[in-house]
């Protein structure tokens, strides 16, 4: 307790670290207010009605940082920007030259990859901004605009997702944690108090039978909450030992150490990726099921409710965490070059020869542990949907339950980058 609050004193104490909290704290402030101007003729009741009852634009709601609960114009949220990051990253297992980029040139290839993200982010907000539009006008949310109004409302939408691509780097590079991240956890934690009001006045229409769901509800929710925070914390620890070295009368080296790997690598990245993924056919088959092509819209209309199906979106959901838990875990961690490093350094883990030895240990160990962090990963995300079928379809649980994974997972993150700020200006 004494530590925790030395590590409070030192945050307020420091100028650096103050200032790096403070904008955080503005420029989450900033999106909230952007995230309340909406675009212009949304009929604001028709919107209500179907943001409560659909559970597709529910998880868009999420995605968008809260923005499309009232038709902003950060309604896109930062959705085209993960969406281009997902194609880079793509493009770096695809093309052996894009992979060097990323692990032989450092944090320069990085940035490269990054400003490619940013410019397919506005070509992909265009297309999404107009998705969204003739969506909605399918649902009597908006008006058919003409061709000129349509225009201006996709250039406002698509500049409201820009400014808040920007608005996030910006926290990553003068606050504290990933800007991206904090904006759809703003999103999300700005949402509980109506969500609570809503489920309690849910909760009191249906009387004392809809108790044990919500009891439920809640233990789930507690031990979400401690999986997210045990499997984020837990790792496993590989023995390194460095070989001696005689210069002159002095002897080097020979100490003992371990690597630190982590059950789960990828954070909470596999489950925005995953939900990026499962709307993109939803945002597409859904406008083209109003068309006037009969062929177009029936077909359409079968691959909406195809993946709108409570069974195959759950099943799809699972196996997307999982396969982009690899994914990303593949594309930030390199046991190749961990092994090169470590046979640079003359460390060597005992029993294990060096070089490639090194790297098909580590590299099992890896995918055991990662096997694992996906599995879970996966559960608690679908968990809430099979609660939701105990609970009569209430759409607020399956879209609560990933909402808290998000909301504890980035927590946690952020947390821990304020400790080693602090822990780097304590040494």
């Amino acid at each position: 307790m004494n530590t925790f609050l030395a590590k409070v004193v030192t945050v307020f104490k420091d100028q650096t670290l103050r200032k790096r909290i403070i904008f955080t704290i503005g420029a989450l402030v900033v999106f909230r207010l952007l995230a309340t101007i909406p675009i212009p003729s949304v009929d604001a009741k028709n919107l209500a009605t179907l943001m409560n009852s659909s559970q597709f634009f529910g998880f868009l709601n999420i995605f968008s940082g809260g923005g499309l609960s009232n038709l902003s114009i950060v309604m896109l949220g930062v959705g085209p920007f993960i969406t281009a990051s997902i194609i880079i990253q793509l493009m770096t297992m695809i093309f052996p030259k894009w992979k060097a980029l990323m692990h032989d040139e450092g944090e320069a290839g990085r940035l490269k990859l990054s400003q490619y993200s940013r410019l397919i982010a506005p070509f992909l907000a265009i297309v999404q901004g107009i998705g969204f539009v003739i969506l909605l006008q399918s649902q009597n949310v908006l008006p058919h605009f003409s061709t000129f109004t349509m225009i201006v409302n996709v250039a406002i939408i698509t500049a409201g997702s820009m400014l808040l691509m920007w608005i996030g780097e910006l926290i990553s590079e003068f606050g504290i944690g990933n800007g991206v991240s904090l904006i759809i956890f703003a999103g999300i934690i700005s949402r509980l108090p109506m969500d609570a009001v809503r489920a309690y006045q849910t909760a009191i229409s249906q009387g004392t039978s809809a108790i044990p769901a919500y009891i439920l509800t809640l233990a789930v929710a507690v031990v979400v909450i401690a999986g997210v925070v045990y499997i984020t914390e837990a790792e496993r620890t590989v023995p390194v030992t460095y070989a001696k070295q005689v210069r002159g009368n002095k002897v080097y080296g020979g100490a003992s150490t371990y690597i630190p790997l982590r059950l789960n690598q990828s954070g909470v990245i596999p489950i925005i990726f995953a939900m990026s993924i499962l709307l993109i056919p939803q945002l597409i088959t859904k406008p083209l099921s109003q068309v006037s092509n009969v062929i177009v819209a029936h077909w359409s209309s079968v691959v909406f409710a195809f993946f709108n199906d409570q069974w195959v979106h759950g099943i799809l959901y699972f196996i997307l965490v999982v396969a982009f838990t690899y994914f990303y875990t593949a594309v930030t961690f390199d046991p190749v070059m961990m092994a090169e490093n470590l046979q640079r350094s003359g460390a060597f883990i005992p029993g294990v020869r060096p070089g490639d030895h090194t790297r098909d240990y580590i590299g099992m160990i890896v995918t055991r542990i990662t096997l694992v962090g996906a599995l879970f990963l996966g559960a608690i995300a679908v968990l809430p949907l099979i609660i939701q079928g105990f609970n009569s379809g209430d759409q607020s649980l399956a879209i609560g339950g990933t909402a808290l994974l998000i909301v504890v997972s980035v927590a946690i993150d952020f947390l821990k980058k304020i400790d080693a700020q602090v822990s780097m200006r304590e040494y």
